[in-house]
């Protein structure tokens, strides 16, 4: 063989290990592509299943009932009382003197609350050729056995009739009447009480006007929606002064938590596609016990980056999000700059959906140090400020520093495109915001609490489906930010409610504050 001939093959052979090599990375990159696909599939799949099959908590080993655990307990219980009612028709139906079954131990019941009304039913026994036992000479009373039920009354409706004397004076001609308290609705026939059973059961139990008025016909009564809507229109527009000073309040504290949710919006205009409108949720830090927590709703058209400057403005603090850009100029404003604060639920959701689908190792090391940071949380929980602040310094920093220096390390190594990737890097990003809260101790870990808030509008969402107008939307954030204040300060709702309704018309401008859902609220005995 030549020289020429030698050279000519060896060209020949680096051509076809070029074009090889070529054919390897391309392989590569397709197996990066399709592994990077499959993760992806593997996590949708997963969200699906659980979604629509599964416990929506994303603890790892969830330990709560089965989805027929109701059913399972309805038929034992049905099963027990047929059994028994078996051997009560064999004891009555044998010899008095037939020995009786050992009765089977009571089931243990949580005690009925102290702060529940007792009325007192005296059962005395019959004795022949005694009148009254409880009078007779022939017996004497030894001690009482008491059996507690508990009872209640359903919705009743009554008319309460108000009446007015009119007096004369003879010699004067002087008239006198007792004036008529002003009410929210002037002329109307709905009391305060009656107001404030339409409004719970729409905001706090999520009912459709349509179904209201099906519970009262049900009691002879006729509330035609159109009825039931204005009502609840005139308290909205009645309660926005409340509104407006928890605003006020909320945006004078330090620390806020905030999200929005999606609700739909009847289009005249288009009547076959609602439009998408949003609560945006705004809630104060709950980390104090002892303090006044506010949660309110403003109702807006859109998802524009507007809506939070215009609510939040003037507020100067610490501010809870996820990652939504439209909360981004908030944090660059150059008057009032606010302080980003990362959810770590939010950061901890990434893993949790990677191994729920893959069982990823990486994300499990991760989820397990993310669930030490909320174990010190949870024993921190009660303590103050000063010592909560110290704890976290001490044992949750070096963690996060840990976990750092394990995200950093992977990130290096990971496909770029891969759900791996992109779970750390959305943690990496944010990691600033998400560590803050461990240097103080008075800044919260997670985004929860305002969630927490939203949840009860996605089951409002699936009953009464729509808002029917922007003015709608914002009387009905007023009526839920009042609920929702009530309920995270302990307080009941209806009777909040029920009094401030009652007292509102006649309550003074520089008196409004008696009136707000805190704490330091407390009901008016009579009216």
């Amino acid at each position: 063989m030549n020289f020429e001939s030698l050279t000519a093959e060896i060209s020949a052979l680096k051509t076809i290990v070029s074009t090889q090599q070529n054919t390897i990375d391309q392989l590569q990159h397709l197996n990066q592509s399709l592994e990077t696909l499959n993760e992806s599939l593997q996590i949708q799949l997963a969200r699906f299943n659980r979604h629509y099959f599964g416990a929506k908590t994303e603890a790892m080993n969830p330990d709560q009932l089965s989805l027929f655990a109701e059913t399972k307990t309805e038929d034992l219980a049905a099963i027990e009382q047929l059994q028994d009612q078996a051997e009560q028709q064999n004891t009555d139906d044998q010899h008095s003197d037939h020995p009786k079954k050992k009765r089977k131990p009571a089931v243990a019941r949580h005690p009925l609350p102290d702060h529940l009304e007792r009325i007192s039913v005296v059962h005395l026994p019959k004795v022949d050729g005694v009148e009254d036992i409880s009078t007779s000479p022939d017996w004497v009373h030894l001690r009482d056995d008491i059996k507690e039920t508990l009872e209640m009354i359903p919705a009743r409706f009554f008319v309460k009739r108000h009446i007015y004397p009119n007096y004369v004076n003879p010699t004067t001609g002087e008239m006198v009447c007792a004036l008529r308290p002003a009410a929210i609705i002037d002329g109307g026939y709905a009391s305060a009480a009656l107001l404030s059973w339409v409004i719970i059961n729409k905001y706090v139990d999520h009912l459709p006007l349509y179904r209201i008025e099906q519970m009262a016909a049900r009691e002879g009564v006729t509330l035609s929606r159109s009825t039931l809507a204005d009502w609840i229109g005139r308290v909205g527009t009645a309660l926005t002064p409340l509104f407006n000073v928890l605003q006020t309040q909320l945006l004078n504290t330090t620390v806020l938590h905030a999200d929005e949710t999606p609700v739909d919006q009847l289009a005249p205009k288009t009547p076959h596609k609602n439009h998408k409108s949003y609560l945006w949720v705004y809630r104060t830090n709950g980390l104090e016990s002892d303090v006044s927590s506010f949660v309110l709703f403003d109702y807006q058209a859109s998802r524009a980056a507007d809506h939070p400057k215009a609510f939040l403005k003037g507020f100067k603090g610490h501010l809870m999000v996820d990652d939504y850009s439209g909360y981004k100029a908030l944090f660059k404003q150059q008057d009032h700059p606010i302080i980003e604060l990362g959810c770590w639920a939010h950061a901890r959701r990434k893993f949790f959906d990677l191994y729920d689908a893959s069982q990823n190792t990486m994300a499990k090391a991760v989820i397990d140090q993310i669930a030490r940071l909320y174990q010190i949380e949870s024993t921190i929980k009660a303590m103050p400020i000063d010592e909560r602040e110290r704890i976290r310094k001490t044992q949750a920093i070096p963690i996060l520093d840990e976990l750092y220096t394990y995200l950093m390390h992977h990130s290096h190594t990971l496909a770029p495109s891969s759900s791996s990737a992109k779970a750390v890097n959305y943690t990496l990003k944010r990691w600033q915001a998400l560590i803050r809260y461990a240097n103080s101790g008075d800044l919260p870990i997670d985004n929860n609490p305002v969630e927490n808030a939203i949840r009860p509008i996605a089951l409002g969402r699936k009953n009464w489906l729509f808002i029917g107008s922007e003015s709608a939307g914002k009387r009905a954030a007023v009526i839920m930010s009042l609920l929702a204040t009530a309920k995270v300060n302990g307080l009941n709702p209806a009777i909040w409610l029920t009094d401030t309704l009652q007292r509102l018309p006649t309550t003074k401008d520089k008196d409004i504050n008696t009136l707000l859902p805190l704490k330091t609220w407390t009901v008016q005995d009579e009216y």
